[in-house]
């Protein structure tokens, strides 16, 4: 059987920064203007006034303090707040293979790999942009690979997904150079005028190289056990898909954009995500104190903190776990993977961690890796 090991990663960072402050002031100006258009309604208690939101409740509630955007003025405009993505024509490379391309070129220069020698392609993302052709198709014929390609999207943990199924082929002798993509325009899809949840998303595209540990031509990490796991619920859904069209060209149904509940959601995928790993862990011969690190996905830091202490069996040392989110906000499958990105090149080798993501389905996916 052939190793399989992650000989390197690379993130597209948007140039866009939309601050708490700034979102607060959008929000809290479009609560006003509706709510001053429907004043009678309220006065009677047909209609509940729209909360005002604060920067101080978003910490609170997500740790998150800003978030990178493809666009900001569409997001800030209260008479919009949603993303304006220009319409592309087909002969354009697509916005979600243009974001992956970026993260993609950096991740093969850490490999020290040209992308001639890349034969799968895998564009693992919660939000696809369309139907067909695949984008991972377009991507490949962007930096001009070989092989194959092809989407997947098992929602927030996408990349775990995807890594599992490169390894996967890397091992069978299937592939000898793999790229997992993982372009996510969560913009796209979230209900910026949702007090609950107008924070939580931002953008980004990570990659990771998946190739047999003999052809690695640097430091790179050895991918000891993979492993996912899925459980049907509604508790996070999002029925509409890529927002292609402007919200006045399409019925305005807030339950075509991203939806949860999010206490069910927290009292049903952390036990499930803690058993998972501590499972992961127990079935390949690990000990949670032989961990130098945990990349979590990053979707809320409660969250995180629950998981790091349930799988360390105490809090995690600063360091141990870290996050991104305050920075880049929930990015979806893209979280993870950002986060091993820029906190794994201290790792020393003999040196081992977990990359874990977890989401909608409910679906979770481990990773279980060395540094050699």
């Amino acid at each position: 059987m052939i190793q399989p090991a992650i000989t390197g990663s690379g993130v597209f960072t948007p140039e866009n920064i939309i601050t708490n402050d700034e979102l607060v002031v959008a929000f809290n100006a479009y609560a006003d203007r509706i709510n001053a258009e429907n004043a009678d309604a309220i006065a009677s208690g047909e209609m509940e006034p729209v909360p005002h939101s604060s920067a101080d409740f978003i910490v609170s509630a997500s740790g998150i303090e800003q978030r990178y955007v493809m666009d900001k003025a569409g997001v800030l405009d209260p008479k919009r707040m949603f993303p304006h993505l220009r319409a592309r024509s087909d002969e354009e490379p697509s916005i979600m293979a243009e974001m992956a391309v970026d993260a993609i070129t950096k991740a093969l220069a850490q490999a020290g790999r040209d992308a001639s020698e890349v034969d799968l392609v895998i564009c693992a993302a919660s939000n696809h942009e369309r139907a067909y052709p695949a984008v991972a198709v377009e991507i490949q014929s962007l930096i001009g690979a070989g092989g194959f390609a092809f989407d997947m999207n098992v929602a927030c943990s996408s990349a775990t997904f995807g890594i599992q199924a490169a390894a996967d082929m890397v091992r069978s002798g299937s592939v000898k150079c793999a790229i997992v993509g993982n372009p996510e325009i969560c913009s796209a899809h979230l209900e910026w005028r949702d007090r609950d949840c107008h924070f939580i998303f931002g953008d980004v595209a990570t990659a990771v190289v998946i190739e047999p540990q003999a052809n690695a031509k640097g430091a790179h990490f050895t991918i000891h056990g993979t492993r996912c796991a899925t459980e049907f619920s509604n508790n996070i859904r999002n029925n509409n898909g890529f927002l292609r069209r402007t919200r006045d060209q399409m019925e305005d149904r807030r339950d075509m954009q991203f939806m949860q509940n999010g206490r069910k959601v927290f009292k049903e995928v952390l036990p499930m995500v803690s058993a998972h790993i501590l499972g992961h862990l127990e079935d390949e011969g690990w000990r949670a104190d032989s961990l130098r690190r945990l990349w979590l996905h990053q979707a809320n830091k409660t969250m995180n903190d629950f998981i790091g202490k349930k799988v360390l069996g105490r809090t995690p040392e600063p360091g141990e776990q870290p996050n991104i989110l305050q920075d880049y906000a929930n990015t979806s499958s893209a979280g993870s993977i950002i986060a091993f990105s820029k906190y794994s090149d201290d790792m020393q080798p003999g040196d081992r961690g977990v990359i874990c993501s977890f989401g909608a389905g409910y679906s979770v996916g481990s990773v279980l890796i060395e540094r050699a």
